[in-house]
Formats: C-alpha cells, structure tokens, sequence
C-alpha cells in the first residue's frame, strides 16, 4: 500500500512540474486597454491592432479572430502596430 501511495505522489510532483504558467508576469496593451498578467487568448479585437507588450514572455498576433493561423511574434518589452491583427494569444 505504501509503494502506491509513493507511486501516485511522485506522479503528482511530476504533472505539477510539467505544468505550464498560467499568466505572464506584467501588462499586455491592447488598442490602448491594459491587461494585468494577461494569458490566454484575447479575441474578436478590431484592426488596426496596437500591442504593446510589457511582459517577459512573447506574444502572438494573428489576423483570425480566435488566435488561429500564422502569426506575427511580439517578443518581451517590444510594441508592434498590425493593420490586419483580431486576436493576441500569451501565456
């Protein structure tokens, strides 16, 4: 009994290891709104489309409106205007 309860407790150390953030750490502007910790995907934004991006972690700009399809990287601390950008995707 004790091996499994060993077993199932190093897989949970495990999956918690493997885990991603959950925010980034810092502001995320868009079209002038100010998102703290942002993460996930930000929808259905209208273009031309003003991202600053005050984290340390890149973000995604992408023309769908779901955050779907190629896109454009915005790396840490950097801002980019995108005539065709709908949606920014962090985490």
């Amino acid at each position: 009994m004790k091996k499994i309860a060993v077993l199932a407790a190093l897989a949970s150390a495990a999956l918690c290891l493997t885990a991603p953030a959950h925010a980034a750490s810092g502001d995320l502007v868009l079209n002038g709104r100010i998102f703290a910790n942002p993460s996930g995907c930000y929808r259905e934004l209208n273009a031309p489309l003003s991202v600053q991006n005050r984290t340390g972690t890149v973000a995604y700009v992408f023309a769908s409106r779901d955050c779907t399809g190629p896109a454009q990287t915005v790396p840490a601390r950097q801002s980019v205007s995108s005539a065709g950008g709908h949606s920014v995707r962090i985490s």
